[in-house]
């Protein structure tokens, strides 16, 4: 899954919420120097990515873009399921998208010093362009596409993503509700069982 699910699987709880968000950055057993609570997070990214990557539906999902972008696929997904996250956003929170993502930028602030140096690097750009607000948005999963584009020197083609995502709009839609359904209770069980330790 891509940040924003990470961020809303975190289920307002701060410290795995830094932990949940930052998890690509860190590698192997690079996160024990880190508070309890943020690796906690961390471990839950990395159990909802195999829970994710394991999991037949977008597995589905990935193989209707592997012809054109190999094993770049999963990565679309991913960037998909975001969209159609915030998209329908109402289905899954009370609180507006708007103000949970603003309170996680005021969260990323004030804990600048913790961030990895890869998301101290990234954190600039994802709140002047408001990406997770503009998931919701074609336009704004576009940007990302094109973004993720670049940083493989075009070898990736992910640009052109955004033509497939318009063309099996329904079917990706469809796909993300059902799996985001099981994963929601994937990740609240392994939530507790984290926080229970």
């Amino acid at each position: 899954m891509n940040f924003l699910a990470h961020i809303y699987l975190s289920f307002e709880d701060p410290e795995i919420t830094l932990g949940n968000f930052f998890a690509d950055h860190i590698r192997g057993n690079k996160y024990l120097h880190f508070p309890s609570k943020i690796q906690k997070g961390i471990l839950l990214h990395r159990a909802i990515d195999s829970f994710t990557d394991a999991h037949p539906v977008p597995r589905m999902s990935s193989k209707r873009l592997h012809k054109n972008y190999s094993h770049y696929s999963r990565v679309i997904v991913d960037i998909y399921y975001d969209h159609f996250l915030a998209k329908n956003w109402t289905d899954y929170s009370a609180k507006p998208l708007d103000i949970f993502v603003d309170e996680f930028y005021d969260l990323l602030e004030s804990n600048y010093d913790l961030l990895p140096l890869g998301t101290q690097r990234m954190m600039p750009y994802m709140i002047a362009d408001n990406w997770l607000f503009n998931y919701s948005k074609l336009e704004g999963i576009a940007r990302v596409l094109n973004g993720m584009n670049r940083r493989t020197n075009n070898k990736s083609k992910m640009n052109f993503a955004i033509v497939d995502l318009e063309e099996h709009y329904v079917e990706f839609e469809n796909e993300f509700q059902s799996f985001f359904k099981e994963l929601i209770t994937f990740s609240r069980q392994k939530y507790n069982e984290l926080c229970a330790n």
